[in-house]
């Protein structure tokens, strides 16, 4: 299962089997409340939804091992690490569990079991390495306090060089101002159209890629996307594992929708990451979360799971009369 801001998805395959899992989507995200992500509410969406994938996939009645992916596990996550092991034994006879930060469930899809680092970049951004000994995490602190070169880190430089424009003070870029009043309005009742919402950051990475759109003939939008490739070679820098003896490079797996962006943000980010890291290979993720979960998943179920274990970012109880409790794989035939 992967759990974000737009809801819930939920892919169900066999172990063994080379068919193509089967795939759910729940549009109604989990919520939040004062102790963290809300289990109660996460277990209503689903059960029913991995018993009707169940029952569409024909055949079992039994989850052998399950991911849960999350975002926030690891900092809400203490009600889901008490209560979903349990919940999902009693339930669909798993014993082979794992809860994981939505970060790691990116590493799983596009880097698998390997030594390596990837950057999830959507609204926020968050870089995460491991040498499979340890896990190395860098930003994912949200848009006040951290998510440097995220879309919401990209969208608020290039209104703030709007209002700049708009006011005539250094640093402004008229292209941006056009393209503010284009999608909000007139810039005086901008403030009054954010400062209420609830999804600021999302509204903020709304505006990222018109900056990208900018950045051809303007110099401050492409200044902004350099200090965003900047910020995100930093964090993946700063996650990446060192070399080997043989001098071998770490590989970097780009994910998440912030790099759909293309040449605008691809080109100066593949010049920090050269310049940050020299012996790095930056490539395109394998897989998205959803799939890392389920890697995750078959990685339980055939006793080879060779991420590192962390109390947040990739929990795996000991539950029931089998070693490990996981969303997503069946037994073949059963």
């Amino acid at each position: 299962m992967d759990s974000g801001g737009s809801g819930l998805r939920v892919a169900l395959g066999a172990v063994g089997a080379d068919t193509p899992p089967a795939v759910a989507e729940c549009a109604e995200p989990v919520r939040t409340g004062p102790s963290g992500i809300d289990a109660a509410h996460l277990l209503a969406q689903l059960l029913p939804t991995v018993r009707d994938l169940l029952t569409r996939q024909g055949g079992g009645t039994r989850v052998v091992a399950a991911a849960i992916g999350a975002a926030g596990m690891a900092t809400l996550g203490g009600q889901l690490r008490a209560e979903l092991p349990a919940a999902l034994a009693d339930a669909l006879g798993v014993h082979r569990l794992a809860l994981a930060a939505d970060a790691v469930t990116a590493y799983a899809g596009a880097v698998g079991q390997r030594p390596g680092a990837v950057v999830a970049g959507g609204t926020g951004l968050i870089a995460l390495g491991t040498d499979l000994t340890r896990w190395r995490r860098a930003d994912g602190w949200g848009h006040l306090l951290g998510d440097s070169g995220g879309g919401a880190w990209i969208g608020r430089a290039g209104l703030d060089a709007a209002m700049r424009a708009h006011d005539g003070r250094r640093g402004g870029s008229a292209a941006l101002l056009a393209r503010l009043e284009a999608v909000f309005g007139p810039a005086p009742e901008l403030p009054g159209l954010l400062y209420p919402r609830t999804d600021r950051p999302a509204v903020l990475a709304s505006f990222a890629p018109e900056v990208a759109a900018c950045a051809a003939h303007d110099p401050v939008a492409e200044g902004i996307l350099r200090d965003a490739a900047r910020h995100i070679a930093e964090a993946a820098a700063a996650v990446c594992p060192k070399a080997g003896a043989d001098d071998e490079g770490c590989e970097v797996a780009l994910t998440g929708g912030l790099f759909r962006m293309g040449d605008p943000l691809l080109v100066p980010l593949r010049e920090a990451l050269a310049r940050q890291l020299p012996h790095a290979r930056a490539v395109p993720g394998s897989g998205d979360p959803l799939t890392g979960a389920l890697r995750i998943a078959q990685a339980l179920a055939a006793d080879d799971l060779r991420l590192p274990h962390h109390p947040t970012l990739l929990c795996v109880p000991v539950s029931g009369p089998e070693r490990e409790p996981g969303t997503g794989v069946t037994e073949q035939g059963s």
